[in-house]
């Protein structure tokens, strides 16, 4: 009996076809995109997003239309791997519910925007193991330049600015400003902290006043603030008067003042101090309220300073004695320093600001 073969069918030999593979996209719109839609080269789209200005009006607003109707965001990525360097820069502040350092970072963000360049913010709460962790982070985007507040940095974190700076990223210290030999090597844009708190003292003094308190900050890492009380007491003492150095209690601003002025007050009713300076306007502004529900005269028997010129200082009457520092100034002050070190690498210089006493009612 013969067998006969049968040759099977091409579709039985067939290996199944695996399933196309599509090449997945980022899904975002591209600059293609954005010049089909406007009716324009991409070339035409590339050079408005650089320069808006030398594109005609029309055209303009077309591209405009068009990168809204897409959702277009360049991607900066792409053309920071190409040059090695992006045009953000990063700012470590303390604290960005602080209205001071606030206006800073207004000031640095104006002058920065002028040139294209964005700000990266990142906020250390006063924790200086946290202003390392946020060195290290935000130099991993590579920042054209790289700005830090005060001079007081762990040895990790003095190590990771002196390595960015030795790699041509520029790094300014705001709101200090120490002789060259009290200095990290950075330019500092800012002010002397411990010259503010003698000029103080010096102020109360002027008035008469003998026995005097400065309340400080109860944060441990506000160098600022103790530094203006060291200078403070150091002025006091020199003149002969009688000064206390009295650290307020955590929480509250407003409480803590209110509670530092009460102790001042009740430690010793034998010689109670009759002028106190305190470490910033909210400190002051409790420390004034308590005065005023103690039924004290303000400033006859006792006179309140503050620091900072908050607002609040001003509305409460008497109005507060304080001190102005230049908030906004340090952070355009800044900006122009790194923008001519960027675009025609001048050297940065250390940059003094004026602050200003302003004598009110409270003193």
């Amino acid at each position: 009996m013969s067998t006969i073969k049968r040759n099977p069918s091409a579709a039985a030999l067939a290996t199944p076809a695996a399933p196309a593979r599509h090449r997945r996209g980022h899904g975002r719109a591209t600059l293609q995109d954005v010049a089909q839609q406007a009716g324009v080269t991409a070339i035409t789209v590339s050079r408005y997003l650089r320069a808006p200005e030398v594109v005609a009006a029309e055209t303009g607003q077309r591209i405009e239309d068009a990168l809204l109707a897409t959702g277009y965001v360049p991607n900066k990525q792409a053309g920071q791997l190409a040059s090695g360097h992006s045009k953000m820069v990063a700012a470590i502040i303390p604290s960005i519910a602080n209205s001071i350092f606030a206006e800073t970072v207004q000031g640095l963000s104006d002058g920065l925007q002028e040139a294209g360049y964005e700000l990266l913010l990142a906020s250390t709460g006063y924790s200086r193991e946290r202003e390392q962790a946020q060195v290290r982070a935000v130099l991993g985007w590579f920042p054209s330049a790289l700005v830090v507040t005060g001079r007081h940095h762990s040895d990790a974190a003095l190590a990771l600015l002196r390595a960015a700076q030795a790699a041509h990223t520029p790094v300014i210290e705001i709101w200090d400003q120490q002789p060259r030999d009290l200095s990290n090597g950075f330019a500092q844009v800012g002010f002397n902290h411990a010259e503010v708190g003698a000029a103080m003292a010096a102020h109360l003094l002027q008035r008469g006043h003998r026995r005097l308190a400065y309340v400080d900050s109860g944060v441990g890492e506000d160098f600022r603030a103790h530094e203006r009380g060291k200078g403070f007491v150091a002025a006091a003492r020199a003149a002969g008067a009688d000064v206390r150095h009295l650290t307020a209690q955590p929480g509250d601003a407003f409480d803590a003042g209110r509670h530092a002025l009460a102790l001042l007050l009740d430690g010793h009713p034998d010689r109670p101090v009759t002028a106190i300076a305190l470490a910033n306007d909210n400190f002051a502004c409790g420390a004034l309220l308590e005065a005023q529900q103690r039924g004290l005269d303000i400033p006859a028997q006792i006179a309140i300073m503050g620091f900072g010129d908050f607002e609040i200082g001003r509305q409460l009457r008497p109005a507060l004695t304080t001190i102005r520092p230049p908030r906004y100034e340090i952070g355009r002050r800044a900006a122009a320093l790194l923008l001519a070190a960027l675009q025609d690498g001048a050297p940065l210089t250390p940059q003094s600001l004026p602050w200003q006493l302003i004598p009110r009612a409270s003193t």
